[in-house]
């Protein structure tokens, strides 16, 4: 059985916890202030595949605070990182979040691949007081190498689990491509092996 962790990331108020909920139960939860961080876990089958996913839901954090990712960027093989479109500040930190995963430094975690994240705009049903344009998430993805959506968990129940199986189905991509890539590594390092000491036991 496959593990995929999935950290799901925004500021207080974008409705983060709304879609983890939403995906988890199918039930609109509305907006509240967690003070606690939490880990939900959920079976899945997917594609024939047995998987035990893990979410994880921090606690909410004001928009302005310095923030840290290293424990995340260790755990997590995804995020969903979510922003308010009625709400510029969220969408502000939301690009600094995504900037802090793809930052260079960040590939001290000695991964194989990048980590796969989704850009999610949240709150759609309150287009009329919209602030972020689709097209500045749609941009901010490209720039990073990210997925993008708009939706409304309060709205969209089949859309947002829609987008979080999007994810994980990315995720178990990065998964086959890791092994892959580990695979070809072991072969090279043999390889190179048996050309040292091949060389050897011939100069013998």
């Amino acid at each position: 059985m496959n593990d995929v962790k999935l950290a799901v990331l925004g500021g207080e108020g974008t409705g983060k916890s709304a879609l983890t909920v939403r995906f988890l139960t199918k039930r609109f939860i509305g907006e509240y202030a967690s003070t606690f961080e939490s880990i939900y876990s959920k079976h899945l089958c997917l594609e024939g595949k047995q998987l035990n996913l893990e979410i994880y839901d921090p606690c909410s954090q004001p928009q302005k605070a310095k923030f840290s990712l290293t424990s995340e960027l260790h755990w997590a093989d995804g995020f969903v990182i979510v922003y308010d479109i009625s709400d510029r500040p969220s969408f502000a930190f939301a690009k600094a979040l995504i900037y802090r995963i793809r930052e260079p430094h960040s590939t001290l975690c000695k991964r194989a691949v990048e980590p796969v994240v989704l850009l999610v705009g949240n709150k759609q049903d309150l287009g009329h007081v919209r602030e972020v344009g689709w097209e500045e998430g749609q941009k901010l993805s490209l720039d990073y190498r990210c997925q993008f959506c708009e939706l409304s968990a309060a709205e969209q129940s089949l859309e947002v689990e829609m987008m979080f199986i999007r994810i994980i189905k990315d995720i178990l991509t990065n998964f086959k491509l890791k092994e892959k890539r580990r695979s070809s590594g072991s072969k090279s390092m043999a390889k190179l092996i048996n050309n040292v000491f091949g060389k050897r036991r011939k100069s013998v």
